[in-house]
C-alpha cells in the first residue's frame, strides 16, 4: 500500500489524479476505519495541510507523509465531482421546471382573446408589419401636424384670412383613423388646435399644454396631466432659483441693479416657443431675494389660499380665485398641493392694463423648512375671456427657507410674456419694462410691508406713540386696521376700471385724460347704486417723498382738499404699521368738529412700485363701531386715493403733447407721475338717466379739476 501511494504521487499535481494508478485507489480502501475516521475529521478543519501538519497526520496513522499528501488529494477531488453531479441535477430539474412553466404560458396567450373585440390575439408573424405600419403612420401624423399647425400660426398672424386657412386646412388629411379633422361651424381655430396637440403628441410641452381643454377630460386623467406639468415647471424653476451665472446676470448699469435673464444661456437649456407674435410683446423676468418676518407654513397656507393670497398682495393681485383643486397636500406641511388659479394683477393707474393668469400652482417640501411655490401658465378654457389673457407666466415662483426667530429667506424668480404695449400708456409703460415693476422685487418688497403690517396687528400692546385716547383696546386697534385694508383693496380693484371711458378734453395737463368707469354696486361694504370711478393722472417736477409727505399731512390737507371746505383737520388717532414712520393708519377730523361732519378714514405707505395715500369719509357712528373692536366687515365705506410714482422722467414725447403743465419746472430733470381717483355715489338707485348722467360728469370734472389745481398750486 505504502509503495503505491509513493508511486502515485510521483507524477501527479497536487490537485490532480493519478489515473494509472490501480493500487494506490485499492491501498486507499483498506485504510482501517481508525485511520479513515482521522484523516475525515482534519479534512473538515483543514483541506489543505502543510509538510508539518502531514508528518504529524503520519505519525498518528502509521502512514507515510506522501501517502497522508496522497489521500488529501484524492479525497478534495472526489468532493468535487460530488458537488459538480449535485450542482448539474440541480440545473437540470431547474431548466425542466422552465422549460414546462414557457409551455404553460405559450398555450395560455393561444386562449387569450381581444378585450375590445373578443376576437383571437394579434398574429406574431404580423407584429414586425405593423410595427412598421404604426411608424410610418406616426411620421405622416407629425408631418400633417406641423402643417395644420402653421397654417393656424399664420391665422393667428392674420397672415392670411379665415376662409383660406379653411380651405388649406381641407387639404390636410386626417388626423385619426377614427375621425377626419374638420373645421365646423362650431368649432373655433383654438378647439382645433387644441385637438391636433393632444391628439398626435404624447410627451406635452408647456406650450402645448397651453392649449389642453380641461374641461373634456377626466378628473384622474386631468390630474396626472397638471401634475406632469407642474413637476416639469418646478425643475426648471429650481434651477433659474439656485443658479445664477449663466441664466442670471447681474446688471451694475440697470435702473436699479438687479438680476436679468440671459436669455441665450436660458433657452439653450429650457428652449421654448413665443406664445405672443408682434412687435408689442415683451418678455419680462427677475429674481430678488429677501427677509420676511412670517414663519414658512404661514406663507406656505397664504400662498395656497386665494383670499389669503389677495389680502398678501392688495397693491398687486385684484382678482384670485381657485378654479380646480387636484391635490389639497399634506395637512402638516401642505407638500404636494396642486390647484389652477385665476388671477388678476394691476399697478398704479388706469393707465396701466390688467394682466391676466390661469396658471398651475404647485406647492412642495423639498426640504425640512424649505419649501417651493411654482407657478406656470396654461389654458384653462374659462369661458367669456380673450384666450390666454394676452399674458402667459413660465415658471416662476419661489422658495421659501426658515429662518430662526420665526423668518424666512424667500427668493422670487418671475417670468413672464405679454403682449400690452398698445394698451398701456407710453409713460408707463416705460416705467413697467424699464424698472420691471411686476418683477421679483415688487412681490418681495410687498410681501415684506404687508408681513411688517401684521406683526402692528397682532401686537399685544398698544405702542406708547399711538395713545391718544381713542384707540384704547387690542380689539378696537385691530379692528380699525381691518377696516383701512379693506379701504386699500377696494381702491386698488377699481383702479382697474373695466369699461372705462376717456375724455381728453375735461381736464387739462393730464397724462391721458380722464378715465370714468361706472358700475352698479351691490358689494357688501359698499354704498349700494350706481358708482361713478374716476381717474387722472398728472407730471410733477417734484421728488415723490416731497409729494408724499405734503398728501399724508393732515395739517395740509386743507389745502388740497375740496371736501374740506378750507377747514384745518387734525389727527385724532394713528397705528403704525412697520419701522418706516409713512406707513400709517390716521383717523382725521375738522380741528372744530361737528356731530354731523363725517370723520376720515386714512392709511398711507410706499412700496417699491409707488407710495399710496388711500383715505374715504365716515360717519362717526361706523367709526366709533370699529373702535370699539366690533366687526367692520358691513360698515360702507367708497375710498379715495392717491398713487405716486417716483420713476418718472419727461421726454420728448410727453413734452410735446403738452402733458407736464404751465407750472412744471425743472428742463428734465426726474419727476414724480400722480394718479388721482375718486369713488362717487352718483346715484341709490341701479339705473340713471342721460340728464343726470351729464350732471355726475360735470361734478366729476369740477372735483378733479379743483384738487389738481390745489395741489399744484400748493407744491409749486
Amino acid at each position: 500500500m505504502n509503495s503505491s501511494l509513493a508511486g502515485a504521487g510521483a507524477g501527479s499535481g497536487d490537485d490532480e489524479i493519478d489515473n494509472s494508478s490501480n493500487d494506490r485507489r485499492a491501498s486507499y480502501k483498506r485504510l482501517t476505519t481508525t485511520q479513515s475516521t482521522i484523516l475525515e475529521n482534519f479534512m473538515k478543519e483543514c483541506h489543505h495541510p502543510d509538510d508539518a501538519q502531514r508528518r504529524q497526520l503520519a505519525e498518528e496513522v502509521g502512514l507515510e507523509p506522501k501517502q497522508i499528501k496522497f489521500w488529501f488529494q484524492n479525497k478534495r477531488t472526489l468532493m468535487k465531482n460530488q458537488h459538480e453531479r449535485e450542482n448539474n441535477s440541480s440545473l437540470r430539474l431547474e431548466n425542466e421546471r422552465i422549460h414546462n412553466e414557457n409551455l404553460l404560458i405559450k398555450e395560455a396567450l393561444k386562449a387569450t382573446i381581444c378585450s375590445t373585440c373578443g376576437g383571437p390575439p394579434f398574429p406574431q408573424e404580423e407584429h414586425e408589419h405593423f410595427m412598421r405600419s404604426m411608424e410610418q403612420e406616426n411620421a405622416q401624423l407629425k408631418q400633417e401636424c406641423d402643417k395644420v399647425s402653421n397654417l393656424i400660426a399664420n391665422y393667428m398672424e392674420k397672415k392670411i384670412s379665415l376662409p383660406e386657412f379653411e380651405q388649406a386646412l381641407a387639404t390636410v388629411k386626417s388626423f385619426s383613423r377614427d375621425r377626419d379633422l374638420e373645421l365646423s361651424p362650431n368649432q373655433t381655430v383654438y378647439e382645433t388646435l387644441r385637438h391636433v396637440h393632444v391628439h398626435v403628441h404624447g410627451n406635452l410641452s408647456m406650450r402645448e399644454a397651453m392649449l389642453v381643454n380641461i374641461s373634456e377630460q377626466s378628473h384622474d386623467e386631468q390630474k396626472r396631466m397638471m401634475s406632469r406639468i407642474a413637476t416639469i415647471a418646478m425643475e426648471e424653476l429650481a434651477r433659474l432659483v439656485r443658479v445664477n451665472e449663466p441664466f442670471w446676470v447681474y446688471t451694475t448699469n440697470a435702473p436699479d441693479g438687479r438680476f436679468t435673464l440671459d436669455r441665450e444661456s436660458y433657452e439653450q437649456v429650457f428652449p421654448k416657443d413665443n406664445h405672443f407674435q408682434g412687435a408689442n410683446v415683451c418678455e419680462e423676468s427677475s429674481k430678488f431675494s429677501g427677509v420676511v418676518k412670517l414663519g414658512g407654513l404661514q406663507l406656505v397656507d397664504m400662498f395656497l389660499d386665494p383670499v389669503k393670497w389677495k389680502n398678501l398682495f392688495p397693491t398687486i393681485v385684484t382678482k384670485a380665485e381657485t378654479v380646480k383643486e387636484f391635490e389639497p397636500g399634506s395637512t402638516e406641511n401642505r407638500d404636494g398641493a396642486l390647484l389652477l388659479m385665476h388671477e388678476q394683477m394691476h399697478i398704479l393707474s388706469p393707465l396701466v392694463r390688467p394682466r391676466e393668469f390661469n396658471i398651475l400652482r404647485y406647492c412642495k417640501q423639498v426640504d425640512a423648512g424649505v419649501w417651493m411655490i411654482t407657478d406656470v401658465s396654461i389654458d384653462s378654457s374659462r369661458p367669456n375671456t380673450i384666450p390666454l389673457c394676452q399674458s402667459w407666466k413660465y415658471p416662476s415662483g419661489c422658495i421659501i427657507r426658515e429662518l430662526p426667530h420665526g423668518a424666512c429667506l424667500v427668493t422670487w424668480v418671475e417670468h413672464v410674456e405679454v403682449e400690452d404695449k398698445i394698451h398701456t400708456h407710453l409713460v408707463y409703460r416705460h416705467l413697467i419694462s424699464s424698472f420691471n415693476l411686476y418683477g421679483a422685487e415688487s412681490w418681495i418688497k410687498e410681501l415684506q410691508r404687508m408681513c411688517e403690517r401684521s406683526i402692528s396687528f397682532y401686537a399685544e400692546t398698544i405702542p406708547n406713540q399711538e395713545t391718544a385716547g381713542v384707540i384704547t383696546s387690542i380689539e378696537g386697534r385691530q379692528s380699525v386696521m381691518k377696516f383701512a385694508h379693506r379701504m386699500v383693496k377696494m381702491l386698488c380693484e377699481s383702479l382697474t376700471m373695466s369699461g372705462q371711458l376717456e375724455f381728453q378734453h375735461v381736464t387739462l395737463d393730464s397724462v391721458g385724460g380722464v378715465r370714468v368707469s361706472i358700475r352698479k354696486n351691490n358689494n357688501y361694504g359698499q354704498p349700494k347704486g350706481t358708482v361713478a370711478v374716476a381717474a387722472t393722472t398728472i407730471w410733477l417736477p417734484l421728488p415723490a417723498q416731497k409729494i408724499f409727505e405734503f398728501l399724508r399731512d393732515p395739517t395740509k390737507r386743507s389745502k388740497w382738499d375740496v371736501l374740506s371746505s378750507a377747514n384745518p383737520m387734525v389727527e385724532i388717532a394713528r397705528i403704525s404699521n412697520g419701522p418706516y414712520p409713512g406707513n400709517s393708519i390716521s383717523i382725521i377730523q375738522p380741528s372744530i368738529p361737528r356731530e354731523d361732519q363725517p370723520v376720515i378714514l386714512q392709511e398711507s405707505f410706499t412700496s417699491t412700485v409707488g407710495s399710496y395715500i388711500i383715505f374715504a369719509p365716515t360717519d362717526r357712528s361706523s367709526m366709533n363701531i370699529a373702535i370699539r373692536g366690533d366687526e367692520s366687515k358691513g360698515l360702507e365705506i367708497l375710498p379715495t386715493g392717491f398713487v405716486i410714482c417716483s420713476k418718472a422722467k419727461p421726454n420728448a414725447t410727453f413734452e410735446t403733447s403738452g402733458n407736464i403743465g404751465s407750472g412744471a419746472g425743472g428742463g428734465g430733470e426726474a419727476g414724480s407721475l400722480l394718479t388721482l381717483a375718486y369713488q362717487i355715489l352718483i346715484s341709490t338707485s341701479t339705473g340713471i338717466g342721460t340728464q343726470q348722467h351729464m350732471e355726475s360728469m360735470a361734478s366729476i370734472n369740477s372735483l378733479l379739476s379743483g384738487t389738481v389745481r390745489n395741489i399744484k398750486d400748493a407744491l409749486m
